[in-house]
């Protein structure tokens, strides 16, 4: 049975991990007939969002105890993730992911990313291990993999520029597909970077999954 890592970064869309993107991943893992362990970091959220109305609120919550409402409590903290326990690595979206695991929601292309999130990223790179990034997670697979590596978060102009500017070969593509860089064994779809709904989101998610799973 492969075993695929997933990371977690919070809990809803607007600070955390977009929990759609996140439930889809794992039920297509599971579905693969896969196994999986959610991982996120002990850290602090950049800040907590009311999802009701949008507006910051107090006070602040932690990434691991926000995500582990996805995982049903079965998570651990990111600094605990060995590669050599797994096959592939999983990174699902929402702001959480540009705002926890690494800082591009704020840095753009001066984004750096968060110390664990790194380490792990560049294990599974240098293990030639096969990983999938979707939503605004791409925006890291250049801090990770170097120049010149394809990747996808869909047709956002701006984004695109700032995925070319820190290095990423960027494809245009469709939220029901995925963009694979073969010699990285890498995958990436947009999920809500384009999708209206989560029948759109799932298409790209259930792609995604199973090209990671089969480069496993």
């Amino acid at each position: 049975m492969k075993k695929i890592a997933v990371i977690l970064a919070g809990c809803g869309v607007y600070d955390g991990a977009e929990i759609n993107e996140a439930v889809l991943t794992l039920l297509h893992i599971a579905k693969a007939g896969a196994s999986y362990q959610c991982f996120a970091p002990d850290i602090e959220q950049l800040h907590t969002i009311n999802h009701l109305t949008g507006e910051e609120m107090q006070p602040n919550r932690n990434v691991l105890v926000e995500a582990a409402r996805i995982a049903r409590g079965e998570i651990k903290a990111l600094s605990q993730l060995d590669v050599n326990d797994f096959d592939g690595l999983i990174v699902p979206g929402g702001f959480g992911a540009a705002k926890n695991l690494c800082d591009f929601a704020v840095k753009g292309t001066q984004a750096q990313l968060h110390a664990d999130m790194l380490r792990v990223g560049k294990a599974f790179a240098d293990a030639n291990k096969a990983a999938g990034y979707m939503c605004i997670a791409p925006a890291m697979i250049p801090l990770i993999y170097g120049n010149g590596v394809k990747a996808t978060i869909g047709n956002d102009a701006d984004t695109a520029d700032a995925l070319k500017s820190l290095g990423a070969h960027h494809v245009e593509c469709a939220v029901d597909e995925i963009v694979i860089d073969e010699q990285h064994k890498l995958v990436s779809t947009p999920a809500y970077m384009l999708a209206q709904s989560i029948l759109e989101a799932d298409a790209g998610i259930e792609k995604l999954v199973k090209a990671v799973i089969k480069m496993c």
